[in-house]
């Protein structure tokens, strides 16, 4: 396999004569069944199945809590019913800033009201919108047309889209800090602390962006949410301690929401050192996958939906069609080394504009670049607008790339 110069050794889908061993666990009977395939595809989700719980030393950790802790993960696996019973009358705390925390934030706080309010540790806030309003309804203007990608250095990209982002730089700046005000004063952040450091730009380049519940900052403003900043936090016998306080946080129950180990739950899939290797060749790296898709030198396998996108269902079918013209024979790979360098590439842009978060591996700012590289390989039009100003001013989305593989050039 190291001596390919194509992937599988002819840069098809079926190349190699070699076959996967899958090893399937009956987690009710404990049994387990050996398969053999010769093409793996694997949609198993990023967000999902492996949580990521914080490291604490042994005599800060929640063991030496008295009351429950679980990770959101937990809680949405639960019945209605049971949910509700489990937070009812409790002193909760929640662990996140994210969507996930925020939601949960807003479940509690209507569960107790201000007589058990729940409280929010964040150590780091990110730009959220309003269900509704001016940024919400223009942000495919501002951000997700072909003219607002121009505005960005894509993979690939020729020395001429270069210059011309280089030269759009500040309109780009100008657009990002325009947004952060909006939201500064639609939301009034800085009247409860909760400013990012990170521009509006980054969280939007690392899929950080979610949508709030429409009464979250009612409940912070009658108390049922109290939000706490800090950038460390430990267990003690009546709850969480917070950077910078003497005292604990009360609570009967901590809920993580802390995010997911996606890259090592991918990891952990297979048994071969050397593919787990390729897979994390070490924490300053992306999963280099090739059209997010495959791995340059991992053969007879792909993996769907661990790529993020803002729309991910409608980003993971286009993928799904690519991948369906590889299995085809359609689809003629380029050698390893040029996959490998196409990869480089998207993670050089990821680090660039995704910052410290790059390793969430999100194309939702260059999507449109994306597409039109997938669109090029099954032989399709990338320009899926009809007019030469809708084709570059009006946003795109999911019902343009409809009957995608009916269309050709």
């Amino acid at each position: 396999m190291k001596a390919w110069d194509l992937w599988g050794g002819t840069g098809t889908a079926f190349g190699s004569k070699g076959k996967w061993h899958i090893t399937v666990l009956d987690t009710e009977t404990n049994a387990t069944e050996v398969h053999q395939a010769e093409f793996v595809i694997l949609c198993i989700g990023r967000f999902s199945g492996l949580p990521n719980i914080p490291e604490l030393p042994p005599n800060y950790c929640s063991k030496v809590f008295d009351g429950k802790v679980m990770h959101s993960m937990e809680y949405s696996d639960m019945e209605k019913s049971a949910a509700a019973e489990l937070i009812k009358g409790k002193q909760i705390t929640i662990v996140g800033s994210q969507k996930s925390a925020v939601d949960l934030a807003v479940e509690c706080a209507e569960a107790n009201g201000v007589k058990y309010p729940c409280v929010m540790i964040q150590r780091n806030p990110h730009w959220l919108l309003p269900s509704n309003g001016f940024l919400t309804s223009h942000l495919g203007h501002l951000y997700f047309s072909r003219f607002a990608e121009l505005l960005l250095h894509k993979p690939g990209q020729n020395i001429l889209y270069q210059l011309l982002a280089t030269v759009l730089s500040p309109l780009r700046w100008g657009i990002s800090k325009f947004s952060e005000i909006y939201l500064q004063w639609r939301l009034s952040l800085k009247k409860y602390g909760l400013v990012p450091r990170q521009s509006f730009l980054e969280d939007l380049s690392s899929c950080q962006i979610g949508i709030l519940p429409d009464n979250f900052y009612d409940k912070v403003e009658e108390g049922s949410i109290i939000i706490k900043r800090s950038q460390s936090f430990h267990f003690c016998k009546e709850g969480p301690m917070v950077g910078g306080e003497d005292k604990p946080i009360s609570s009967d129950l901590v809920i993580l929401a802390t995010g997911y180990k996606g890259d090592q739950k991918l990891k952990n899939i297979f048994r071969s050192s050397v593919f787990q290797k390729y897979l994390a060749p070490s924490p300053a790296s992306t999963i280099p996958l090739y059209r997010q898709v495959i791995h340059p030198r991992i053969p007879q396998l792909a993996v769907i939906g661990y790529t993020e996108g803002l729309a991910n269902l409608p980003s993971f079918e286009i993928r799904c069609q690519w991948l369906v013209h590889l299995l085809d024979g359609n689809i003629k790979l380029p050698s390893i080394r040029a996959m490998e360098k196409d990869t480089a590439r998207w993670e050089s842009h990821m680090k660039r504009y995704g910052g410290r978060n790059f390793r969430r591996s999100c194309v939702g700012t260059t999507n449109i670049w994306y597409n039109d590289q997938l669109c090029k390989d099954m032989n399709c039009n990338p320009r899926r607008k009809k007019g030469f100003l809708a084709e570059w001013f009006q946003p795109y989305g999911a019902a343009d790339y409809a009957e995608l593989a009916h269309q050709k050039h």
